[in-house]
């Protein structure tokens, strides 16, 4: 069964009486929002102009140039209030969307879409990713092989099973090599109507 799209709500909260003066300084506040908000859009432009110089005189793309890994590079320099995690998404879709604007990045893993393989492709490529669903994990290393996809996205090993064997015999078939690594937490959930 497919479910459509679905609807979040909440309880609408309680609005506080303003306080003498305070409107003034929620507007105050609110344009100083705007201000950052525009501010920001600015830089990610930049640096997205920035990439695609960058990605002519090199020939890489933006994923390829940012192996950093951003969880390192946000705890050293994030002073919060938001946390390591938020922001290193924040830079991984500002990266996804870069290179979709200079070369759409095609990957391919091991389908359908939501399976655990299409959420670690989401979380080391991002949803600006050409992401492209394969039935098995032969076929995953024929798109790369082929030059259909950039990279290919297949499962190696899992905490129930250990290692994916079928993984492992392709990488003996076919001229591949590891460049990454995505660790996702699976967590399962029984649910019944009791």
């Amino acid at each position: 069964m497919v479910q459509g799209p679905s609807l979040v709500m909440a309880k609408a909260p309680k609005k506080k009486p303003a306080a003498a003066g305070a409107k003034d300084v929620s507007d105050k506040l609110a344009a100083e929002i705007q201000r950052v908000d525009r501010e920001f859009i600015k830089l990610a432009n930049e640096r997205a102009r920035l990439s695609g110089k960058l990605t002519q005189l090199t020939g890489a793309g933006a994923t390829d140039l940012s192996e950093i890994d951003y969880y390192d590079l946000v705890s050293v320099h994030n002073q919060g209030p938001l946390s390591d995690r938020c922001l290193a998404h924040v830079f991984r879709e500002l990266i996804s969307g870069i290179d979709a604007c200079h070369q759409r990045q095609r990957v391919a893993y091991l389908g359908p879409k939501y399976s655990y393989s299409h959420l670690a492709a989401l979380e080391k490529f991002g949803g600006s990713a050409d992401l492209v669903p394969v039935g098995n994990i032969a076929a995953v290393f024929e798109e790369v092989n082929r030059g259909h996809a950039k990279y290919g996205l297949v499962p190696i090993e899992n905490s129930t099973d250990g290692r994916i064997t079928d993984t492992l015999d392709t990488f003996t078939r076919l001229p591949m090599k590891i460049c990454g690594e995505v660790a996702l937490p699976i967590h399962h959930n029984l649910l019944g109507k009791c």
